[in-house]
């Protein structure tokens, strides 16, 4: 089975990187200063600790203490912050990269008689390569811990440990906020299985009706489940319809990006209203047999510009990550 890129623009390779190799190395590079950071914080907390006997005046010595303490307290304070930053950021950039090598290896694969339709990417102005950049190649320049660790005395040392802690805080608010668009393209992309342990029934495409008998053609794939099964959001969204749908009985509409929709037909319950924000993998509905329908099962629908896609290419690209995983 072969896919392709479809876009309603032109297909291009913006149109698939999301975040290029620099960003992932500079994260790598923040993680590691800050951990030399927290090293730094301690070693100077052991040897003001130490130094602390050659002070002639006692209170100066608890006021210098009372100082570094508090200092060293706010260093401590910002690390807290900064690790499960990074730790976070870096668990979504392999995400980003994890899905683009899914979307590269499928558009190589379309080279079969067997063609299917991948869908096109989010439209994220972000993605695209400002005009007129350019310059040499350098690496990263990520916050200088050399001179905070080994010049002056410890409430020196303290200030530029700070310092460099501020620096790192400020590189990773620039990182997050270049991953931020992608990766809110990304959790908007519909792809994600919306009704786990189900089975495949009737296709995308043409089919015999199974009311008339006669050919009809059948605008998304039919997913079997038991009355009651759980319906989840394929990704991020707006709904923009909920309830009592024409042949789809009670149905939910959501809106994911500019002109892409997915639709979930024949629901028993829907906990959804129109206007909600949902997150990919919510619980929106539950499986049943609504409208035109001759037993439970979910009728989904992916939407492009008012036009019904087969769903199968985008359930594929994060199935791709599930037998990765197992």
């Amino acid at each position: 089975m072969a896919f392709v890129i479809w876009s309603r623009r032109s297909v291009s390779s913006q149109r698939v990187r999301f975040v290029e190799a620099r960003t992932a190395r500079v994260i790598a590079v923040v993680a590691v200063v800050a951990l030399i950071v927290a090293a730094l914080a301690l070693g100077i907390a052991i040897g003001s600790t130490l130094g602390s006997s050659h002070a002639s005046d006692e209170r100066t010595q608890r006021a210098r203490h009372s100082y570094e303490l508090d200092e060293l307290g706010k260093v401590s304070a910002t690390l807290t912050q900064i690790e499960p930053r990074v730790a976070l950021l870096s668990a979504k950039v392999n995400e980003l990269r994890n899905f683009e090598d899914r979307l590269k290896a499928s558009r190589k694969s379309a080279d079969g008689p067997d063609v299917h339709v991948v869908p096109p990417l989010p439209d994220s102005e972000e993605s695209v390569p400002l005009d007129g950049a350019g310059g040499p190649l350098l690496p990263p320049r990520v916050c200088d811990t050399e001179r905070a660790a080994n010049e002056g005395t410890a409430p020196q040392r303290l200030k530029r440990t700070q310092k460099v802690i501020d620096c790192l805080d400020d590189t990773l608010s620039r990182l997050e906020s270049e991953v931020l668009p992608h990766y809110t393209s990304y959790m908007a992309f519909p792809g994600r299985d919306p009704a786990p342990g189900s089975r495949q029934g009737s296709p995308y495409g043409n089919r015999v009706d199974p009311f008339t008998g006669h050919a009809s053609f059948h605008p998304g794939m039919d997913l079997v489940a038991p009355s009651g099964a759980s319906i989840l959001a394929t990704a991020g969204g707006r709904v923009i319809q909920a309830g009592p749908h024409g042949g789809y009985g009670n149905a939910i509409d959501i809106r994911h990006s500019d002109g892409i929709v997915t639709r979930y037909g024949h629901t028993s319950k829907i906990f959804v209203r129109a206007g909600d924000l949902v997150m990919p993998g919510q619980k929106i509905a539950e499986v049943g047999s609504t409208g035109r329908s001759t037993g439970p099962h979910l009728h989904f629908e992916v939407i492009v510009d008012g036009a019904q896609i087969n769903p199968k290419p985008y359930l594929a690209l994060f199935r791709l990550k599930s037998n990765a995983q197992s």
